[in-house]
């Protein structure tokens, strides 16, 4: 089978959700059994999303070969259950560094370097690779941006000379555009989408099929006069109206025709898609067992996109665990001493990664009370390092303990920059970053919560993004006062043992603290498995807690004090 490209692009506004269709439709044909992967452009001058600020960017999701990317790759890693890499996000700045480079070098000796075709063959060029390393039969391309922005019009004439270079029956042009409603007329206004298309088919582009954005669906009527004005058939204009969750537009998309028109226009054979996975998780999160609420303590909270994989991962736990998950945000900078008293309503505390001293204090003060008052914590990164100060400074004695990062000049650094990175000068993609193995200790709760990892070396991956350490000269400190280290990074020269990747609390119902984000590799139908655990935690405090003689860790299965350590 002849690879064949599928290309969406958007119109009217930004964050339209054309990454949720993109993934959509690339559900629904992993759904009837075709090798499929995706491919995000970003049109900014960023090499990559690392350096870009959360409160505007959201999230940077991180892929397992180390990539920092755009969160459209985490979504799309989600939806279609596969792992994607560095080639599958690309940039204006990658693209413009490799063909300056290539010039530098004499690639192009006698030429007049132009954006085309150098540049836009260049994008095609990163476009095919990313299909040919995936070794797939179907490519998602998703253009950034929307149509009329100056910076998104070189990947536009790219993706349209592939029409020619590809065949037109390998290729297929989607476009998403909103279709906003006006109360005051009390009708769907079309113009916003007609002068969309417009604008993509002035830059050469006939879009196959049209999704329309809105927040209610459809009258048929709206999409006739839209078919008339686009030169687009009505039964190809599709409506992505508002779910109320998101993992209900595969559905949503199928029941009006998606996949079938997929299959007429790419002449692909007819299949009927397996779904049931995808309407299990849909029916638990409308109709849940019981429900969970977790505390998310952190600096972003006005940004929720700032944690969308975290959001995501317990998404999928509940859905594990026949519940539903209620999301209070926390402002770390807010919490102090004394005003601690709501989060003994909470089911679970939660302190998720981030940089800067902006809030510590505050998750420091989350995660002894979530020590005290026994409430299951999960600390991931940075909210690993904030328990192990936390420890530090009140169980191990080491007051004043800190994070080089915070205070430079703390009695006790328990947190340092690892000696990899004294000589890194560049920010931009020179953290440890990426899957990197950790060896987990037999007997502990990680274990019990990894319980695929193999038992010859009780070994297994996950992604990171950090520069900083538990400094290993206060390991044995901290091993003495009785804090767990139950996963090490094996194998690192110079570190002795070698990296702490877990820590844990033997006398406490759930308490771990992890410096990976094992929430990167989170999946609908396959949660993350300290995510899964930390929301059964949570759902056992709620009904045991007035239990007299069983405890949380009881029904865990939990290791006895002393347990689990290395």
């Amino acid at each position: 089978m002849e690879r064949k490209y599928i290309f969406v692009t958007g119109g009217v506004v930004s964050s339209l959700g054309k990454g949720i269709s993109t993934s959509s439709i690339g559900a629904l044909l992993r759904a009837r059994g075709y090798q499929v992967t995706a491919v995000k452009i970003d049109p900014y001058i960023n090499v990559d999303a690392g350096t870009m600020r959360p409160y505007e960017h959201g999230e940077v999701f991180v892929t397992g070969d180390g990539a920092e990317t755009d969160l459209d790759i985490g979504t799309y890693e989600r939806f279609l259950d596969i792992n994607l890499g560095r080639g599958n996000n690309i940039t204006t700045g990658q693209v413009y560094q490799t063909v300056i480079e290539k010039e530098r070098r004499g690639k192009y000796l006698s030429e007049t370097v132009q954006v085309i075709p150098h540049v836009t063959d260049e994008i095609k060029r990163r476009i095919r690779k990313a299909g040919q390393e995936a070794n797939a039969e179907l490519i998602l391309v998703e253009v950034g941006g929307t149509v009329g922005d100056i910076e998104s019009l070189p990947f536009l004439e790219a993706i349209r000379q592939m029409r020619f270079e590809e065949g037109g029956d390998n290729t297929l042009y989607l476009h998403v555009t909103l279709l906003p409603y006006l109360g005051t007329s009390e009708e769907f206004k079309t113009k916003p989408t007609q002068h969309s298309v417009a604008t993509l088919r002035g830059v050469g582009i006939q879009p196959d099929g049209i999704i329309l954005r809105s927040k209610s669906p459809v009258p048929e009527d709206a999409k006739r006069k839209i078919s008339l004005f686009t030169n687009v058939e009505a039964r190809n204009v599709f409506n992505s109206y508002d779910a109320d969750f998101v993992y209900a537009v595969p559905e949503i998309l199928e029941q009006q025709g998606m996949g079938r028109f997929i299959e007429r226009r790419l002449e692909l054979e007819r299949v009927t898609p397996e779904l049931r996975a995808w309407q299990e998780a849909v029916r638990v999160l409308r109709q849940p067992d019981q429900e969970a609420i977790i505390g998310i303590v952190g600096k972003y909270v006005a940004m929720p996109d700032a944690y969308l994989s975290l959001m995501e991962a317990l998404k999928h736990a509940g859905i594990a665990n026949h519940a539903e998950v209620k999301l209070e945000w926390i402002d770390a900078e807010n919490l102090a001493e004394g005003h601690v008293s709501g989060l003994n309503e909470l089911d679970g505390i939660l302190v998720p990664g981030g940089f800067g001293i902006r809030g510590i204090e505050g998750k420091v003060i989350a995660a002894r009370h979530a020590r005290e008052q026994k409430i299951p914590y999960l600390g991931i990164c940075l909210g690993m390092q904030v328990a192990v100060i936390e420890y530090a400074r009140n169980i191990a004695g080491l007051d004043g303990a800190n994070s080089t990062e915070f205070d430079p000049y703390t009695p006790f650094p328990v947190i340092d920059l690892m000696p990899e990175q004294l000589e890194v000068e560049d920010l931009g993609g020179t953290m440890r970053l990426g899957n990197w193995p950790m060896q987990i200790s037999p007997g502990s709760l990680l274990k019990r919560l990894y319980q695929s990892a193999p038992k010859n070396g009780n070994m297994v991956q996950e992604r990171h993004r950090h520069r900083y350490e538990v400094n290993p000269d206060y390991v044995d400190a901290l091993k003495t006062a009785g804090l767990v280290i139950s996963g090490i990074t094996p194998g690192m020269k110079g570190r002795g043992a070698g990296l702490v990747e877990a820590i844990e609390l033997p006398d406490h119902p759930f308490y771990l603290g992890l410096q990976s984000h094992p929430e990167f590799s989170s999946r609908l139908m396959r949660p993350s498995a300290p995510f899964r655990g930390f929301i059964q935690a949570a759902l056992l405090r709620k009904q045991r807690q007035a239990e007299r003689g069983q405890t949380v860790a009881d029904d865990l299965d939990v290791p006895a004090p002393g347990q689990g350590k290395f």
